[in-house]
């Protein structure tokens, strides 16, 4: 299939032709190589950045006061069994 695109905003311009510079491709390959890429991306943000800093430092103390427990390690479950 053959698709003429017009009015690219720059920041695709800038895009496709760092990917075919960066790469060693045409601008048609540089161009299927931005578009393939934009498929990929997750349909949401899952990074939890909106989450950073959401707690104050009291919160945050708390929860690490709660989760001290599970993070102490108790050799004995390290023996090997007999």
């Amino acid at each position: 299939m053959t698709i003429s695109l017009r009015n690219l905003p720059p920041e695709i311009e800038k895009a496709i032709t760092e990917t075919s510079k960066r790469e060693g491709l045409s601008l048609n390959k540089a161009t299927l190589r931005v578009l393939e890429s934009s498929l990929r991306r997750p349909a949401m943000n899952s990074d939890f950045e909106e989450f950073s800093g959401a707690w104050s430092e009291s919160q945050a103390k708390s929860f690490d006061a709660t989760l001290a427990e599970m993070r102490r390690v108790d050799p004995a479950d390290w023996k090997p069994a007999r």
